[in-house]
């Protein structure tokens, strides 16, 4: 596989990804939902329970601060969108005013249960989870954009483009118990099974017109490391199109005795504090640990620029002219030193962090109505490029003992959103649906327009 077509392919799939490790945010203080303890340890349940295998709890979840409504344009002639923003009838400001002006970011993660379990003993609750999660993400800088469409600058200093994927299982123990009447401490260690990772990145990307030229020199170290265990790059050598000699490249990938790629440990800590009768304050920190990554094969290219004169507009369609891959092959010898990738073996193991979450919530029960409670939850995860901040503002109301459920809105750093939670708990059955981001629009294909958007729902049974 080249490695241009890869690194296009890899960013394509985590911008219009429709999953993300997620939870349900929207049911922090929805009484009795069974999964709050993922999101804060002290949390226990009412009833004991058995999640039903593989349909406990899924959580399917994307944000960001850019999608598909960015990069693809209405025709308006047939409705349809396939213009992209570089289409020579959509205007320079028209089409980089979806982008933000830093970086431009997309994650998606999916969290399955495949077994999960709370019930009452040793003086608390406790918890026992096997679960499945799933992390992608892209960054893409607002000045990459900006030179796709407009080459009116003689310097475009592009800066970092990230991608990023893991997938790792967890074997969670938690516990959680009263110290007196208004404290409730909780704590969850978990064991990590990684199944793979991948880092693809380019850094210091910039562009700068040659001296005397209209052409672009443009610059930049790219660099892809999978972690997974029995992968390989497999590599092929060729010639030049235009020039004598040849070159080796990264074309494809084999796994051979896949297996457990990494192992790592993680801690989740929380505390809940009634202040009075009507309100209660709560703290937690989840997901601090690390996975070590015991086979790191890297990728990266040779030559770190190259001339470039700008592409047409770029078309979806395979077979027009413009075409990314027909466009690409007017710089195929410049291309190859410097968008193919060159196997550099295996770079030993390496341990990376887990992206940890803060949060920190206040409840306030009506006293004059005790089915009826307001609650805030300020949260934020620390990933790098991909972190980001939030603060969540509901009302939850519980007409019944086995039903409740609430509304809520949202603000962060990628914008506004609205979520809702139905929570259905009788005697011998649990179950819920949320969404913490309700999706606004789709295309025809029901592919969503904008990057948030989230559903969580699960059955399980309770005694």
């Amino acid at each position: 596989m080249k490695y241009n077509r890869f690194f296009l392919a890899t960013a394509m799939l985590m911008a219009t990804a429709s999953v993300t490790a997620q939870e349900l945010t929207s049911a922090y203080f929805t009484q009795d939902y069974k999964f709050r303890h993922d999101m804060n340890p002290a949390y226990g349940n009412d009833q004991n329970y058995v999640s039903i295998p593989a349909l406990g709890n899924i959580n399917v979840r994307m944000q960001g601060n850019f999608g598909v409504e960015d990069v693809l344009f209405q025709n308006p002639a047939t409705g349809k969108y396939d213009r992209t923003f570089m289409h020579p009838d959509v205007s320079v400001s028209d089409a980089l005013s979806g982008f933000n002006s830093g970086d431009n970011k997309v994650i998606a993660d999916v969290n399955v249960a495949i077994l999960s379990a709370g019930f009452k003993s040793f003086g608390g609750y406790n918890t026992v989870e096997i679960n499945s999660r799933t992390t992608v993400g892209v960054c893409l800088p607002y000045e990459l954009f900006r030179f796709a469409k407009n080459l009116n600058n003689d310097v475009y200093d592009i800066g970092d483009i990230n991608a990023r994927a893991q997938s790792y299982v967890e074997l969670a123990f938690g516990h959680s118990r009263n110290i007196d009447e208004k404290l409730r401490v909780g704590a969850k260690l978990k064991l990590l099974f990684g199944v793979a990772r991948a880092d693809v990145s380019l850094e210091n990307m910039k562009a700068e017109m040659a001296a005397g030229s209209t052409q672009w020199i443009v610059s930049g170290q790219a660099k892809a490391n999978m972690m997974m265990k029995g992968f390989t790059y497999k590599t092929k050598t060729k010639e030049y199109e235009k020039r004598p000699g040849t070159y080796t490249y990264v074309n494809d990938a084999d796994v051979d005795g896949a297996g457990l790629g990494g192992f790592g440990l993680a801690l989740d800590l929380g505390a809940t504090y009634k202040v009075m009768d009507e309100l209660t304050v709560s703290a937690a920190v989840s997901d601090l640990g690390f996975i070590n990554w015991s086979n790191n094969m890297q990728a990266s290219n040779h030559e770190t620029s190259f001339l470039f004169s700008g592409f047409q507009d770029v078309s979806i369609a395979k077979s027009s002219p413009n075409s990314m891959k027909n466009q690409a092959n007017n710089y195929k010898d410049q291309l190859a030193d410097f968008a193919n990738l060159t196997d550099d073996g295996d770079q030993g193991s390496v341990s990376k962090a887990l992206a940890a979450t803060i949060r920190v919530g206040a409840e306030y029960q009506l006293p004059m109505y005790r089915q009826m409670a307001f609650g805030l939850l300020a949260q934020h995860r620390f990933n790098g490029p991909f972190s980001w901040t939030e603060a969540r503002l509901s009302a939850n109301w519980t007409p019944l003992n086995w039903l409740n459920g609430g509304l809520n809105t949202a603000v962060g750093t990628y914008g506004a959103s609205a979520g809702w939670v139905l929570n259905v708990h009788p005697k011998g059955y649990n179950f819920f649906i949320g969404m913490d981001h309700i999706l606004a629009k789709a295309t025809k294909q029901f592919v969503p327009l904008s990057s948030k958007a989230s559903i969580n729902l699960g059955m399980n049974i309770t005694f």
